[in-house]
């Protein structure tokens, strides 16, 4: 794989950043390996009430992700998160078990569907959760992104709007030095 992307299907920065590899990976032929990121692991399972029913639904899909990955599966867990984020990041559906049902049967992964409920995924999600943070925290959310020949992942990029190619292109380009440095730190510029 030529970048591992950590993710929680519940956050739309993360939705945003998603689609910019995608496009880098379709213009420079890039294989991306889908992992698990938990936003309720990282805040210690404290989930406000107004988003308990997106949170549990985002834990389910997790465990279909890492399951996916288990076995070697990583286009298909690309291609559920892209069904999921379409229904509801695009659409503005907010996730629930409604919308992880039409994404999985959209994306065809109905042979996979047990892993939604089988919390004995639960421990892989942990794992990579863990392996996510510790490449590129502390103080960090969902995404993490990491490549080969990098000792450390980054949190992000976060993006305001998914860019053109050409721009999706030129982000990448940029990063990718500045990723395999163990000298950069950080880059940051306040949300408006």
């Amino acid at each position: 794989m030529d970048a591992t992307f950590f993710f929680d299907p519940v956050c739309p920065w993360t939705w945003r950043t998603s689609r910019w590899l995608v496009a880098v990976a379709e213009a420079r032929g890039l294989g991306v390996e889908w992992r698990a990121f938990s936003l309720a692991i990282l805040n210690d399972g404290q989930v406000a009430p107004e988003y308990a029913e997106a949170m549990a639904a985002s834990g389910r899909v997790l465990r279909l992700v890492e399951a996916l990955r288990a076995q070697g599966r990583h286009h298909d867990a690309g291609r559920l998160y892209t069904e999921l984020g379409t229904r509801s990041h695009d659409a503005g559906d907010p996730l629930g078990d409604r919308v992880v049902a039409a994404a999985v049967d959209a994306a065809g992964l109905a042979d996979a569907a047990p892993a939604l409920d089988d919390d004995s995924w639960d421990e892989a999600v942990h794992e990579s959760h863990a392996l996510a943070y510790a490449s590129a925290g502390p103080d960090i959310g969902s995404p993490v992104l990491m490549v080969p020949d990098a000792r450390r992942g980054i949190h992000g990029p976060i993006l305001t709007e998914v860019p053109g190619v050409e721009d999706a292109v030129t982000i990448w380009d940029s990063m990718l030095p500045l990723l395999r440095l163990e000298t950069f730190h950080e880059l940051k510029r306040a949300r408006r």
